[in-house]
């Protein structure tokens, strides 16, 4: 294939609307035209050829722990995660996802390492293509009650009872989890467990939406922008308005008003 006939404007909007298998595949054809614009296309192809190809081995070892699993005879294999564990108001949310092996899901990461829109995107297709999923929460009467570990571990024990059968669940960090569900414990595990990232932005997201609705049942605290954390903004705002019935009465919320 030559490009002879074409302008450089024309051959670079060609290329656009091409897959990146296709793109990839015009490399030595442009390497041949010895117009600057098309070399430069090139490099920035190979660029981004070779960032793929870095993405989809850090996607691909995102499943060692499954795959090790897996040879040991486990099939539907889990990942819980939980979110809102720092924050000042709000529930404590948990996600349990069961995904089909092996799967690559592009940016799949730690929720707390993506951007909101990113998440939202990853949620919407973890949800798509899950064989399973299913989230829990404890509200702030059963944080202030239980304390915020056994509650987030409340959490999780409430996703995977509703998330249907399964054989192991991996759990992120050093949580214990209900004598009725076999897990595995990983230190960081929303950074190197595919299944464990998925319910890492499951419950990310489905926390941020309740925020959002939390704002607008108690506004001034600027819940939807923060998300409950305890930013220089959140705290004078406690300290005019005082505590919420959405806030978490057993965390230090500064000198509020009472």
């Amino acid at each position: 294939m030559t490009f002879d006939k074409q302008s450089i404007a024309q051959v670079k909007t060609q290329v656009k609307n091409m897959a990146p298998v296709d793109q990839e595949a015009l490399i030595p054809a442009l390497r041949a035209d010895a117009r600057r614009g098309l070399q430069l296309l090139a490099d920035q192809l190979e660029r981004q050829m070779v960032q793929r190809k870095v993405e989809e081995d850090r996607l691909r070892a995102l499943w060692a722990h499954e795959n090790r699993l897996r040879s040991q005879g486990y099939i539907r294999i889990a990942g819980t995660d939980e979110a809102g564990r720092g924050p000042l108001a709000g529930p404590v949310v948990a996600a349990a996802v069961i995904l089909p092996a092996g799967i690559l899901l592009p940016g799949l990461n730690d929720s707390k390492k993506l951007s909101e829109k990113s998440r939202q995107g990853l949620a919407s297709q973890i949800r798509g293509q899950a064989l399973a999923y299913a989230l829990g929460q404890a509200s702030v009467e059963e944080i202030d009650r239980l304390n915020i570990l056994h509650a987030a571990e409340l959490a999780m024990n409430r996703a995977l009872g509703a998330l249907g059968d399964f054989s192991i669940v991996l759990v992120d960090g050093t949580n214990r989890l209900a004598p009725a569900f076999k897990q595995e414990n990983i230190i960081g595990g929303d950074q190197v467990s595919a299944s464990i990232a998925a319910a890492s932005i499951l419950a990310k997201v489905h926390r941020d939406a309740l925020m959002v609705k939390l704002d607008e049942l108690y506004p001034g605290y600027g819940l939807a922008r923060h998300k409950g954390y305890g930013t220089a903004d959140h705290y004078a705002a406690l300290r005019e308005l005082g505590p919420s019935p959405c806030h978490r009465r057993s965390f230090n919320l500064g000198h509020t008003k009472r």
